[in-house]
């Protein structure tokens, strides 16, 4: 086992032991490999780096590096697409550690030998690695060290610009969009917005809205436009009429128009109310069933919906099918045990809070904590459901500024 600081520098030598160049560093691809083999070495001859392949090297160790054969092409190093160099793109970078879900700092890097080839299998995390670096050899402490397995990267930040370094999809959705979302956060903006970018539409709409609406609308503005209206008709549509909002009106609408129709008019509809309205605070995903269906047909009726909202907190029951107007509401747990012959005008409950589209967010917001509610239906001057008001929304607004943005859309 080695680890980088241990080689970089050290003397490359040719058939008969002669220094003939010095290690500058080591050259890997990533690719599908949770362990990336070594695919090369940068070489300094005489001021000039050149390219050294692999299999060039029959020895590679703490004491050097030796050669298979005189000859060396002394061409001036060119980065190939793709190709990463340890020191240059990797030391005193910013990594995602997927396993711990936290992001740290590489200090050094850790290479092993298996199957006759030199793989990469972990950063060193450790004090001690950035002291293995910076002593003397001498000094060096032999004390345990915190090495992070390559596999459990998730995303290495760099800014070399042949290198296009994306979170890996398969790693990042052990995550929770929270969790990603915390951790984009913690890069600076370019990065986090291209660990947004690496994920799937569904993932990235889900961790964008557990972001600050202000890099939400940053990271979508500076998105290509299909991909980033991809992702709006993936968010809720309370949410993505948020984003919009704080978009420039060109921007917005460019975005807007290239949403698919049915999404596109649930959002375009939140968009004319004012956002401290209850018309600005609802969502338009709910689930409304006909008095007239029994319960069983009710319970079969979800079963066989395409799409549900992520969370059922209620079901409105509405005069009949192809109505809007409410008449009555049942809770999801309710209905599950209810007698499945029974109507649901016998098991709904008609006596309900309700919110009209104009009314102050605040004021809606407090209904919700006083009648200890998780969503409040809103409704127009004809008593035609609109939207719902959900509980994670009104909690956003009743805790202090300072608060929101710690606090998770656990319930939506």
């Amino acid at each position: 086992m080695l680890y980088l600081s241990q080689v970089l520098g050290r003397p490359i030598l040719d058939l008969d032991g002669e220094r003939v160049a010095t290690l500058r560093d080591v050259i890997v691809r990533l690719g599908e490999e949770d362990h990336p083999p070594v695919a090369g070495f940068v070489a300094r001859y005489r001021r000039r780096d050149f390219f050294l392949p692999r299999w060039r090297i029959v020895h590679f160790a703490e004491d050097g590096v030796r050669l298979s054969s005189d000859i060396l092409d002394l061409r001036p190093f060119m980065r190939r697409e793709g190709e990463v160099l340890l020191a240059r793109d990797v030391l005193d970078k910013q990594l995602i550690d997927v396993d711990g879900k936290r992001v740290v700092r590489v200090n050094d890097v850790q290479i092993i030998e298996a199957a006759k080839e030199w793989r990469v299998t972990g950063a060193d995390v450790s004090l001690i690695g950035l002291w293995r670096r910076l002593a003397p050899s001498f000094m060096r402490s032999g004390r345990p060290v915190e090495v992070i397995d390559w596999a459990d990267v998730g995303y290495l930040a760099t800014d070399a610009a042949t290198v296009q370094l994306k979170s890996s999809r398969g790693k990042l959705a052990r995550l929770h969009p929270v969790e990603i979302a915390r951790l984009a956060e913690a890069f600076s903006y370019q990065h986090g917005a291209a660990i947004v970018e690496s994920l799937d539409d569904e993932t990235a709409a889900e961790t964008l809205e557990e972001m600050a609406a202000a890099r939400q609308a940053q990271i979508l503005s500076d998105m290509d436009e299909e991909r980033a209206a991809d992702i709006l008709e993936r968010m809720s549509p309370d949410e993505a009429a948020d984003v919009l909002g704080d978009l420039p009106e060109e921007k917005a609408e460019d975005l807007l128009n290239r949403m698919e129709d049915e999404e596109q008019l649930e959002v375009a509809e939140l968009l004319t109310y004012a956002d401290d309205t209850a018309g600005g605070l609802m969502t338009t995903e709910f689930v409304t069933l006909p008095r007239d269906l029994t319960v069983g047909d009710a319970l079969a009726r979800l079963r066989e919906m395409a799409e549900t909202p992520n969370m059922i907190y209620y079901l409105y029951v509405v005069a009949s099918e192809n109505s809007w107007t409410l008449e009555g509401v049942i809770a999801l747990r309710n209905l599950i045990v209810a007698d499945q012959s029974a109507p649901l005008e016998r098991v709904m409950r008609t006596e309900m809070q309700v919110a009209h589209v104009n009314d102050d967010a605040t004021e809606v917001a407090q209904k919700i904590s006083e009648y200890n509610l998780l969503a409040l239906p809103v409704v127009d001057e004809a008593g035609e459901i609109l939207g719902i008001v959900t509980v994670d929304d009104a909690i956003e607004i009743l805790l202090p500024k300072d608060w929101r943005q710690r606090l998770p859309k656990f319930l939506g």
